[in-house]
């Protein structure tokens, strides 16, 4: 039996074969790592809150309550419970073998409309004059190519091409690739630092290391690949790590929270009243390309945004105050 704990820190049991059975057919859709952790634990808990119960012997109306206490008692965002519904229908469904119907009586949470926070140009150039070295680099690239912030930290050296100032994003969300542009004031900066990675690179291969977790199975394919330079990581970690199935010895790529922490101390630095994080910069990359003028449609694409609703959100935070509109008290005289 296999510990599991729900949120509130209490330990119960339950069978570890349902878990990994979940776990095997997330990994098999070829579901990011990130994913496949979040959907265990939203089952873990499923079954949890259900008094141990295998979910073979409930339905609908027990995965109904779930959902509603989360809603009700817990006061989960809107996102949070759609993210705990599939998680449950991807267990009904790809694991039990049975779709679940339709779950009328589900209290949904209430989806807040919130606007984007948008930096001005102003306070991105100052923001970024408070970073330095990887961490300006990487931030710049959010800014300037309107990256996610996963999105930078997994860039692999071969989907770079400082010729043509593209770069290819690939697997990004909802598993599409995505070309998108590299800033002319970033090439001689990312070249330069590319340069430094592949010095490090080589150190790493002439000490029996260099190695770096591929993606799938292109490690049986091209079984040279984990060494060589273009499938290495852009940005890789400071420290090497030995893997534990293969026993090889790695680099990840840099951690995400080194970019958010530095983000976060340049925007306090700087006393900004508004919330800043790294995805703001992405926000201020949109919004101010529609500042320019730059066809939506366009912006859609290298955003990799499926619907262009989701992009004509900017629209509603260009920086004109008011919609443009000009206010009856400036037009007064004295």
């Amino acid at each position: 039996m296999a510990s599991v704990s729900n949120t509130d820190g209490d330990q119960t049991h339950t069978e570890p074969r349902l878990l990994d059975r979940v776990r095997k057919q997330l990994v098999l859709r070829h579901y990011s790592g990130r994913t496949v952790d979040t959907y265990v634990q939203w089952v873990r808990r499923f079954v949890v809150f259900h008094g141990k119960r295998h979910p073979e012997e409930m339905g609908e109306p027990e995965v109904a309550a779930f959902l509603s206490h989360l809603a009700c008692v817990r006061h989960i965002s809107a996102n949070t419970q759609n993210q705990a519904l599939a998680a449950l229908l991807f267990l009904y469904d790809a694991v039990l073998g049975r779709a679940l119907q339709e779950l009328e009586c589900v209290v949904h949470a209430k989806r807040p409309t919130r606007l984007p926070v948008v930096l001005r140009k102003d306070e991105v150039r100052s923001l970024l004059g408070r970073l330095s070295g990887v961490e300006w680099l990487m931030a710049s690239l959010l800014y300037g190519s309107g990256l996610r912030l996963m999105e930078c930290c997994k860039l692999r050296v071969k989907d770079v091409d400082l010729t043509r100032l593209e770069l290819l994003v690939r697997d990004a969300k909802g598993s599409k690739d995505r070309i998108t542009l590299i800033p002319k004031t970033l090439k001689d900066p990312l070249a330069a630092h590319l340069a430094e990675s592949r010095r490090q690179h080589a150190v790493d291969v002439r000490c029996g290391a260099g190695f770096v977790a591929l993606p799938n199975a292109l490690r049986e394919k091209y079984p040279n690949a984990p060494r060589e330079w273009p499938w290495q990581w852009v940005f890789p970690a400071t420290r090497r790590y030995r893997d534990s199935e293969t026993g090889e010895e790695r680099r990840h790529h840099l951690h995400e929270t080194v970019l958010q922490r530095a983000v976060r101390n340049a925007a306090l630095q700087e006393g900004f009243t508004k919330p800043v994080s790294c995805h703001t910069l992405r926000h201020s990359f949109a919004t101010h390309l529609l500042e320019a003028g730059y066809d939506i449609r366009t912006i859609q694409e290298l955003l990799g945004h499926s619907d262009v609703r989701t992009t004509m959100i900017y629209t509603h935070v260009l920086n004109k105050g008011g919609f443009g509109v000009h206010s009856p008290l400036d037009s007064m005289r004295d």
